[in-house]
């Protein structure tokens, strides 16, 4: 369950968080949405196609993405939440962003449900202590780098995926240890609504991408948190299949699949009625 603005979100079934990127430059192309018109359209496309949550950006995490100041990912941001508070008040929302002052404006002036972090809270020392005073829900991201390093990263270590009968993957560690430490915090400032995001593509390699993958249960095995899976469309998919983005949704329905064999509760997603689809179909073999 999440406590969405005083109503309860039930996450027993799997829900599909649907992409709306109000950027120039999205590493997906018919994600970007800037004129209010395809805003208008990209909201009612996703909720009509059974969307429960719209995850808003304006910062885009592609390859080598342009800095983006602070005033104008707002102005970037305002005018799409502005229309999804007048005419989609009753839909649930979260703001993609690192920024705890663009956060805060988003919750307290129009009433953005969810703050999701890509940066875990590294690259802003005042998201935590924004996100307890909002208390809204909080994505909770296995970050490493920054936003201009993100795409390229440097491996985690050399020897991560070198298991023994006596060892664990480091990276699976790495990431366990982070979750487990960054928790305790929130937990004792009184956040108590974190969902988590294993980070698919930041900070790891393609290979890194998969070992996580392989080992996604772990996620829901220790930790008592939903779990949000955002590989929509990621080069980990195109890059694996030789192919782009606009032709990786057969590999992003793939991925949908296992994760939600594996424990996800949330689909972070650019196409709403696949994810949707997916959904259905696990969930009729696992009744």
């Amino acid at each position: 369950m999440l406590n969405i603005k005083g109503k309860l979100l039930s996450l027993e079934k799997p829900v599909v968080m649907g992409i709306l990127n109000v950027t120039p430059d999205s590493f997906f192309s018919e994600s970007r949405m800037q004129h209010e018109a395809a805003v208008n359209g990209r909201i009612e496309s996703i909720i009509s196609e059974g969307g429960a949550i719209i995850d808003i950006g304006g910062y885009s995490s592609r390859p080598r993405a342009d800095f983006v100041t602070q005033e104008e990912e707002w102005n970037r941001l305002e005018p799409a939440l502005d229309l999804l508070a007048k005419k989609y008040p009753e839909t649930p929302t979260s703001v993609d962003t690192f920024r705890a002052e663009i956060a805060r404006r988003a919750v307290v002036e129009y009433g953005v449900s969810i703050i999701n972090d890509i940066s875990g809270g590294s690259m802003d020392e005042n998201m935590y202590a924004t996100v307890t005073e909002l208390n809204v829900p909080y994505i909770l991201t296995h970050f490493r780098g920054t936003t201009q390093t993100m795409p390229q990263p440097e491996p985690l270590h050399p020897e991560d995926f070198l298991e023994t009968p006596q060892t664990k993957p480091r990276l699976q560690e790495e990431v366990m240890m982070y979750f487990a430490e960054k928790l305790r915090t929130l937990r004792l400032l009184g956040v108590n609504d974190v969902i988590i995001d294993p980070g698919f593509g930041f900070g790891k390699t393609l290979e890194q991408n998969y070992e996580m993958m392989r080992y996604l249960n772990n996620f829901s095995i220790f930790f008592d948190c939903p779990l949000l899976v955002g590989i929509s469309r990621k080069s980990m998919i195109y890059n694996m299949l030789d192919c782009t983005a606009d032709e990786s949704l057969n590999g992003t329905t793939v991925l949908h699949t296992y994760s939600l064999l594996n424990g996800a509760n949330i689909l972070r997603v650019h196409d709403v009625k696949a994810a949707v689809e997916v959904i259905k179909l696990i969930d009729k073999i696992k009744s």
